[in-house]
């Protein structure tokens, strides 16, 4: 009688691990190959990169009409200022101009107009890194930016953003690549700029009425 049960309880114990181990099976989630994106994932980053390069061709080439701009009081100090961090890795106008514009208009307001169109420029260099097509990162600077990027986040941005220098750009391709949220990037570069533009204004503002005194 023991033997007949326990033929019977091994019985139903083989018979129904086959069941358990199927439902396992069926319950492990699918988890696609690495370094593959989708479709849709991947054209959008192709078209930020075609966006990033018609734009940088596009603001190079009107480099030589800033006085133009210049003309429209705070709308063209927010052009020159959205034109001169549009290009990527090219030199453009911008803190001379902004400089010059504090001796004219208010330097607050030229600040802002200026630390806005900034902030929406450097969107270029942010979808740039975003496309995942960026062509510095095999350079020494950005593999030195991109930890601290990745590490710090926002305030990383901020710093670099606010302190004059000439590597923001490779930044904000680093802040694309590790993907940071774009409103982050957006607030703290918007900080940074208006922070840095509004001091160039300042400067430019006291620097007129000293030469004023000074010629007196």
């Amino acid at each position: 009688m023991k033997r007949s049960i326990r033929k019977t309880e091994s019985k139903f114990i083989r018979a129904s691990l086959p069941v358990e181990n199927a439902s396992l099976i069926r319950e492990q989630p699918r988890t696609e190959a690495p370094g593959k994106s989708s479709l849709p994932t991947n054209l959008l980053r192709v078209l930020a990169l075609l966006a990033v390069i018609g734009i940088t061709v596009y603001v190079y080439s009107l480099r030589g009409r800033v006085e133009e701009f210049e003309r429209y009081g705070y709308a063209g100090i927010f052009l020159i200022a959205l034109m001169a961090n549009a290009t990527v890795l090219l030199p453009a106008p911008g803190v001379a101009v902004i400089y010059a514009m504090g001796a004219v208009f208010n330097p607050l307001w030229v600040g802002l107009a200026a630390g806005t169109g900034g902030a929406l420029g450097e969107l270029s260099g942010y979808l740039a890194g975003f496309s995942g097509q960026a062509v510095v990162e095999k350079t020494d600077i950005y593999n030195r930016l991109h930890p601290w990027v990745d590490k710090y986040g926002g305030w990383a941005v901020f710093v670099l953003s606010v302190i004059p220098n000439p590597f923001f750009d490779i930044a904000g391709i680093a802040a694309g690549i590790v993907k940071m949220p774009v409103q982050t990037f957006l607030v703290f570069t918007w900080a940074g700029q208006f922070i840095k533009m509004t001091a160039f204004a300042i400067a430019g503002y006291y620097s007129l009425e000293w030469l004023s005194n000074f010629i007196r």
